[in-house]
């Protein structure tokens, strides 16, 4: 008997996805907090801002921004 396989039939099994790099977890806890020491504009020194023109700016600021 074959095993049952949930989910769409046009999804590919996971072990053949290259597309993407799924990274490892740490071994210790990681805290992040926010300071006033932090710029009050989440593009500014953020290395995950990178191509303005190609990023949707609104959108980053939601996600990083509360």
């Amino acid at each position: 008997m074959e095993p049952l396989k949930p989910g769409s039939k046009k999804m590919p099994d996971f072990e053949e996805l290259d597309d993407r790099m799924i990274a490892k977890h740490t071994n210790e806890p990681m805290l992040v907090i926010k300071t006033n020491l932090d710029p009050k504009d989440s593009t500014e020194d953020n290395p995950y801002y990178k191509n303005k023109e190609e990023t949707d700016t609104e959108e980053f600021r939601d996600y990083f921004e509360e």
